[in-house]
């Protein structure tokens, strides 16, 4: 038989020796055709990168710029990524050869042959090179699994910043819608005001029952009621949306009114493309890449290794003979070492990284389907607030239109006072509620471009 043919049949029954590993559980993911929801208004373009301009606000952009800067979990991400690239590092410097030296001057006193003491010198200085034969590519899976490793904590920092510029931008509409509900208060405070004085001078002057002037008093205290609650709602939301740029607590800056913020166009995208706009999605794939390369890993720990190693140095018995004429020494190494009883730890340590990576093909399934589902209701979200936002600006006009008879039936004498203020509560209602209509469509649309990545693109 020829050495090749022998050399061949003996690296098949090493391999034959490693642990078995247990196979990849197989996918049930079906990615749908179509979004389920589909909203008006869809743009012809994916989502920009740097999506929240698209809003308008000069101060929304530099809010968001300013946490992605300063904000403390964003940065404690990027300290991971640094992490991971020395791991990675660390990994590939595996494959190098190391090379160490070391020096020892001794002297001994010890007893000769005949009992007499005596004094002996040695001067000695070795360097040494060691380097693993990667046989079963066993360093290089290593090396893969670090390498995804790190991708995958990028991908996370990635992601990390996607979730913090959306929770900023939701905190700042969320401010500006309050600050219009807070000044719509104010001003129904005002009318109250008025609307308690005449009913006070008309109750005075026997025009109206006392019943008309309680009730325009209590009006006036329920609208007042609403102002501190709304200036607290503020004040904690000022300081919350600090936090998350990176500052203490303290005041936020005001850019847009809340009428003038308008929601961009809705993005454009399959639920295909999903798969790779998504940084949590990447993250997911790379941490089960890492598993596999890690798997078959610690599945050949079984197989032997192979390390060559050389030294070499010089020896004397004085300092002057060891400064200008060492004796040469020198010793080459071929070593194979493997195990050859461990008791099952090594299948038992390979059975450990199965059913992790296993669980990490559960996980990017239940990433993605969740990717699917965030979209879907954030379309659905901004579809069905549109048409709720239609009703609501008719059930306005029909409020406004209630309240102009009102005020002139009960200013010609045909109705009481009460009426009025059913009509004003009524209108009031539909004025709180196309603020927050106005607000929620708002952060409906920032949902959407955190569900469908923020423009995000993978490391090539």
């Amino acid at each position: 038989m020829r050495p090749s043919l022998i050399v061949t049949a003996f690296a098949m029954a090493l391999a034959g020796c490693a642990a078995k590993a247990p196979p990849q559980p197989a996918s049930n993911l079906q990615l749908p055709s179509n979004w389920r929801a589909q909203a008006a208004g869809v743009g012809s373009a994916p989502v920009e990168q740097l999506w929240w301009q698209a809003f308008g606000d000069p101060v929304l952009s530099n809010l968001v710029a300013s946490a992605l800067a300063r904000n403390g979990d964003l940065r404690v991400a990027r300290a991971r990524v640094e992490e991971y690239r020395a791991r990675l590092a660390q990994a590939g410097a595996n494959h190098a050869p190391t090379l160490s030296f070391d020096g020892s001057p001794t002297r001994t006193r010890t007893l000769a042959s005949n009992g007499a003491p005596y004094v002996t010198n040695v001067f000695q200085a070795e360097l040494q090179a060691s380097y693993e034969i990667d046989v079963w590519g066993r360093l290089a899976k290593l090396t893969d699994a670090a390498g995804e490793s790190f991708r995958a904590e990028q991908a996370s920092v990635d992601a990390a910043a996607l979730s913090i510029a959306a929770s900023v931008a939701t905190a700042y509409l969320n401010l500006r819608g309050l600050d219009a509900q807070l000044a719509l208060t104010q001003a129904t405070l005002a009318l109250r005001a008025q609307s308690r004085e005449l009913a006070r001078k008309q109750f005075e002057v026997g025009y109206s029952s006392q019943l008309e002037w309680q009730q325009a008093q209590s009006e006036y205290h329920a609208a007042a009621e609403l102002v501190p609650q709304l200036q607290r709602q503020i004040f904690e939301q000022e300081n919350a949306l600090a936090l998350l740029v990176g500052g203490n607590p303290g005041p936020i800056a005001r850019g847009l009114p809340l009428q003038d913020l308008s929601a961009p166009a809705v993005p454009a995208g399959l639920p295909s493309e999903l798969l790779r706009r998504r940084p949590d999605i990447a993250r997911a794939e790379h941490n089960l890449a890492a598993a596999n390369a890690s798997l078959a890993a610690t599945r050949d720990q079984l197989l032997p290794s192979f390390k060559l190693t050389a030294t070499g140095g010089g020896q004397a018995t004085t300092l002057s003979d060891f400064l200008h004429a060492p004796t040469a020494l020198w010793r080459l190494t071929a070593l194979a070492a493997g195990p050859l009883f461990d008791g099952g730890r090594v299948q038992a340590q390979t059975d450990i990284a199965g059913a992790q990576r296993d669980q990490l093909v559960y996980t990017y399934e239940n990433v993605v389907r969740n990717a699917f589902a965030e979209t879907e209701n954030s379309l659905g979200a901004i579809y069905r607030l549109r048409q709720q936002a239609v009703e609501n600006a008719a059930r306005r006009a029909t409020s406004a239109e209630t309240l102009r008879i009102a005020h002139n039936r009960y200013r010609n004498g045909y109705a009481s006072y009460l009426e009025e203020l059913d009509a004003q509560r009524s209108l009031y209602s539909a004025d709180v509620g196309l603020l927050q209509l106005k607000t929620r469509i708002l952060v409906a649309s920032v949902d959407l471009y955190r569900a469908m990545g923020g423009g995000w693109q993978p490391v090539p």
